[in-house]
């Protein structure tokens, strides 16, 4: 008899072409631009979310044989917990979203405004190792613009979960469009992944790369341009 188990994984990989996890093994897999949550993911309180991944991260700590009755052990699954949920990946939760205020252009500035090196820190979503690395965003406005540091808080947002390079740099492309109003957006990303440096082929010297460009952004003169701007 096939185990409820052995079936999940016979489905699972179908939806992967056939191929198995073992055999997709540290390749980029990514379904989509949104974030893969549960309907019911805000149905228990971040509270009870943390007293949860504490219980479950001591279970691990005590299955890899790992003293818990040690005093630097101790607090461990509660701090790991807390990290979790108010931290690295409370951008999954939308009450965490950066409230953003647009204001008119009065000086009328109608060029490319580029914030350069937004450092970022994230987790990969194959492994849940860090993801380091620095964003890059413009926009042209089209008659309000945005605080500096909104910039900045919504790249941090969007790398505060569970992530994929290329859906982060998707995601931060279409809120900015999307609170700005306007197309004229482009975002660039170069990240390294701890999954690639600290395990695996263990390449530390390797880096990521990802970009959007949209609108006016989309055309060769002002890749150049905004190209030019980030080497400054």
């Amino acid at each position: 008899m096939i185990t409820d188990v052995v079936l999940k994984e016979k489905q699972t990989d179908q939806n992967l072409n056939d191929f198995s996890f073992e055999d997709i093994g540290d390749d980029h897999l990514f379904t989509g631009i949104e974030t893969p949550m549960k309907k019911d993911a805000f149905k228990i309180s971040d509270e009870k979310k943390k007293e949860k991944i504490a219980g479950l991260f001591k279970e691990i700590m005590n299955v890899m044989g790992l003293d818990l009755t040690d005093d630097s052990l101790q607090g461990t699954p509660q701090r790991v917990a807390k990290m979790y949920i108010d931290e690295i990946f409370s951008g999954l939760n939308p009450a965490n979203k950066p409230k953003v205020a647009l204001f008119e252009n009065k000086y009328k500035y109608n060029q490319m405004l580029v914030e350069k090196n937004i450092t970022f820190y994230s987790n990969c979503e194959h492994h849940f190792v860090p993801i380091i690395g620095k964003a890059h965003v413009a926009y042209i406005s089209s008659g309000k613009v945005i605080g500096l540091s909104k910039l900045n808080r919504i790249v941090q947002y969007y790398a505060k979960r569970p992530q994929v390079q290329e859906r982060l740099t998707n995601q931060i492309a279409e809120e900015l469009k999307g609170v700005l109003g306007t197309e004229d957006v482009a975002v660039i990303i170069d990240a390294k992944h701890l999954c690639v440096s600290s395990r695996g082929v263990k390449d530390n010297t390797s880096a990521t790369v990802t970009s959007y460009f949209g609108g006016k952004f989309n055309t060769q003169e002002k890749i150049v341009e905004l190209q030019n701007t980030l080497n400054y």
